[in-house]
């Protein structure tokens, strides 16, 4: 047997054995999680990671977390010798590898958000998301890099998107939003007309129609006309943020 490999046996009754990965933390999660399967106490991610390292999971880390998902794998492997359920500990694994898969491969959000309406942010009591989810699809981004930060309420985030994007992509879309507990209809999501009905002017029109007055409002488009439309109608009271280019 491996020195890295350790049988696994509970009130005499040997269960099967298992790889450790190198990590520091391996020994001490596999007599852990051991002992609470054996005083049938509740199984859960708790038992790898305190409440605060949990909150840090969810957002992006130096080294993409690379040692906690080792030890992720190693309960999960745990859970299929001894038949326990670790949905929460596969939900995690996957978040944590959206996250840092996007931020590896795409451009960092806040970096590139700029206040157009004003030279300086005023004081506001709420925020309001405008997202034209197919220009800008990167879900876990757009989560960890403002919707969790200004704790944006789902009936206050706007999306749209046209129907041959909607086609191609709302599998992606509902999988990619599954790891917030969220689907396009938790929001107010709009699937647009073809032709001139497209996503830009379905946004601006719901913009209007909020009348929005001491709120961070996110315009998540391309669009540079339509940037400019929304800092135009905007009421100074507001902070309008675009992407910059």
């Amino acid at each position: 047997m491996s020195l890295n490999k350790q049988k696994i046996s509970i009130e005499h009754k040997y269960r099967g054995s298992i790889e450790f990965p190198d990590t520091i933390e391996a020994k001490d999660i596999f007599f852990r999680t051991k002992q609470s399967y054996a005083n049938h106490e509740k199984m859960s991610i708790k038992l790898l990671f305190s409440t605060q390292k949990l909150a840090k999971l969810t957002k992006y880390q130096k080294g993409s977390s690379e040692n906690e998902l080792l030890n992720l794998d190693f309960y999960i492997q745990l859970g299929e010798i001894l038949h326990f359920n670790t949905e929460d500990a596969q939900q995690l694994k996957r978040r944590i590898q959206i996250i840092n898969d996007t931020a590896h491969s795409s451009f960092n959000i806040t970096k590139r958000l700029k206040l157009i309406n004003k030279k300086n942010k005023s004081q506001v009591t709420q925020s309001y998301l405008f997202w034209d989810i197919e220009n800008f699809s990167s879900i876990s981004s757009i989560f960890n890099d403002i919707i969790e930060p200004y704790n944006i309420k789902d009936e206050h985030i706007f999306l749209a998107a046209n129907p041959d994007s909607l086609y191609l992509k709302k599998a992606e879309w509902e999988a990619n939003l599954y790891d917030y507990q969220k689907t396009l209809n938790s929001f107010n999501f709009v699937k647009c007309d073809h032709g001139k009905n497209v996503a830009d002017d379905i946004l601006l029109q719901k913009f209007q129609d909020t009348d929005l007055k001491n709120t961070n409002i996110f315009i998540l488009t391309f669009d540079r006309e339509l940037k400019e439309r929304f800092s135009q109608i905007a009421h100074q009271s507001n902070n309008v943020y675009i992407m910059a280019t």
